[in-house]
């Protein structure tokens, strides 16, 4: 039998590892493309936590003048103002950050999201 004319199974092997390479090649590639993906979703979202209302917010969003403010707007609707007010200031002037609103949206801020007190409860409110 001559060497030019193969059998249909040796046909068909020496096809599967050009089919599997390009399995591999779509694979990654649509790896890559789910990894950009997530990687602009990622950002998107991280904009949209610094960024409530045009007011920029995160680590070193305050400066230590403006703590009194924000820590005004933050307590603004407690019942133990003077609590709130003191270990707000506190974080504040330690964290250079105010999270928005009066109450929650503490991942904005992670020193003043992750400063515990001996107990373990959260320090700032």
């Amino acid at each position: 039998m001559p060497s030019s004319v193969f059998s249909p199974q040796q046909q068909t092997n020496k096809q599967k590892p050009i089919s599997l390479m390009a399995k591999l090649n779509l694979l990654l590639l649509l790896a890559f493309f789910l990894l950009a993906v997530l990687a602009v979703e990622a950002e998107e979202a991280e904009y949209h936590l610094t960024r409530v209302k045009g007011h920029h917010y995160g680590p070193g969003s305050v400066k230590p003048y403006q703590c009194q403010g924000q820590c005004r707007r933050r307590c603004g609707k407690t019942q133990y103002k003077k609590p709130c007010l003191f270990f707000c200031n506190k974080c504040c002037n330690t964290c250079l950050c105010v999270p928005p609103g009066y109450y929650g949206n503490k991942s904005v801020c992670p020193c003043y999201n992750n400063w515990k007190t001996k107990r373990g409860g959260p320090k700032c409110p």
